[in-house]
């Protein structure tokens, strides 16, 4: 949502890159009708870089080829939210599809016309614990390698909405997400303990799951 919590530490992710001096456009997937990708491949092996679908992700391919660097900012659902997963898909026609092998792995590479170096993650969910995200890290980080590019890191905050109740933590959090934005655009990565501290624990995890645990069995009462 665009107000939700995703977007309270995007915000302030952009806020740095921009205090760095980058130029930012924010993209909404859900203000944008896109449909799922046929994957028929005809914009590799037909109409090379051409989409045959002629929808609103006509209006974004040119944006994304002039991107230096994609910052995907994306809520953990299960795994995450259906128009988000459309947009990722349809970028296939960006993708050159010359193939080689390394690390294990097929892959491919973004055409010469597309700048995108760096993909980045931003990230907020409602569990205790980061891990929960890592699901949607691996995506990214594995999007990045397949497209060989640099997957740049992730920003991760865990049980976000609890930022409301701890107000000088959520303040040292917000801090630490503006200078890894900053971070990203000057050093061209993210430290490793700017980002822990964007994730730290607000509350014990015992504590949070009796908390989920009992919001639950209190509807689970009211509904019958």
């Amino acid at each position: 949502m665009e107000k939700g919590h995703t977007q309270k530490i995007l915000s302030v992710f952009i806020e740095g890159m921009k205090e760095a001096n980058a130029t930012v456009e924010t993209i909404f997937a859900k203000r944008f009708k896109i449909r799922p990708c046929l994957g028929d491949f005809q914009c590799w092996y037909d109409k090379v870089g051409k989409c045959i679908q002629n929808d609103d992700m006509e209006k974004l391919y040119p944006k994304l080829r002039e991107a230096d660097i994609l910052v995907l900012a994306i809520p953990i659902y299960f795994p995450f939210p259906g128009e988000v997963q459309n947009l990722l898909n349809r970028l296939m026609p960006l993708v050159e599809p010359v193939l080689e092998f390394h690390d294990g792995r097929t892959r491919a590479k973004f055409h010469d016309d597309v700048k995108i170096s760096k993909i980045v993650l931003v990230s907020t969910g409602g569990w205790w614990e980061k891990e929960n995200m890592e699901i949607l890290v691996h995506f990214v980080e594995h999007m990045a390698r397949d497209s060989n590019v640099e997957f740049s890191g992730a920003v991760l905050r865990p049980h976000a909405f609890l930022m409301d109740e701890y107000k000088e933590k959520a303040d040292e959090i917000l801090t630490a997400v503006k200078n890894a934005g900053t971070q990203l655009i000057k050093e061209g990565k993210m430290s490793k303990d700017t980002l822990e501290v964007i994730s730290q624990p607000l509350q014990s995890e015992k504590d949070l799951r009796d908390w989920y645990n009992k919001a639950y069995q209190k509807a689970k009462e009211s509904s019958s």
